[in-house]
């Protein structure tokens, strides 16, 4: 069984796609994290220097990711709260839009649902990565909608950053995920369209589980 969840940052695809993965015994793979381990590790070695792509490409080759429950390691260091800093998110689509990266990615991404039950969520999941899964969705919301949960969540964790500038940091990523030329953000035509604006987490999920328990019969 493999589902497919896409869509832009901040319309609750994680928070959905760990949610699903937990209530249907399935592995929650966080392909947006190891995009971000990348940027988290070009930051750290080559400063921001996101126009560089040799030496990213390089970074990513040598970098080994992996997943233990929620946690996120990077080259054997658990990175899961580092990689969710705002600096990190702004680059994030920087190496996304890298095919030698995404293409590395994508095949570890592959091989892993091979041989397990996965939930996957990113922005190229149902067109690229799991083009065969059997349930494919298609998560969105208002950009101010999505930049306010944003704010909720680094408000949280100490970051605080001004409502402004997040939704201006959102609808940049927007465009740099919708306009590369590797991976695009796309709604594929058997995707399932869920717009999250105005409803709970437990409203979306109802409302996906539906169409889940439908092909699982």
């Amino acid at each position: 069984m493999q589902i497919a969840i896409d869509g832009p940052a901040g319309a609750g695809k994680s928070t959905i796609a760990k949610k699903i993965a937990a209530a249907y015994n399935m592995t929650y793979l966080d392909t947006g994290a190891m995009y971000r381990c990348i940027a988290h590790c070009v930051l750290n070695q080559i400063g921001d220097r996101f126009d560089n792509e040799d030496d990213i490409i390089k970074i990513a080759q040598s970098t080994v990711i992996r997943f233990e429950g929620n946690q996120v390691f990077c080259n054997e260091k658990d990175v899961t709260q580092e990689i969710r800093t705002p600096l990190v998110s702004r680059h994030t689509s920087d190496v996304a839009r890298i095919k030698a990266v995404r293409d590395l990615m994508v095949a570890q991404q592959r091989e892993y649902a091979k041989d397990h039950e996965v939930v996957m969520d990113g922005r190229d999941i149902g067109s690229v990565v799991l083009p065969d899964a059997q349930v494919k969705f298609f998560l969105d919301a208002d950009v101010l909608e999505r930049a306010k949960r944003r704010k909720i969540e680094l408000d949280e964790k100490g970051n605080g950053k001004a409502l402004a500038e997040i939704k201006n940091d959102i609808e940049k990523r927007d465009t740099n995920d919708r306009n590369r030329s590797e991976g695009p953000l796309v709604k594929v035509a058997d995707a399932i369209v869920v717009d999250t604006t105005g409803k709970s987490i437990e409203e979306v999920y109802q409302e996906m589980k539906t169409y889940i328990d439908e092909v699982c019969r």
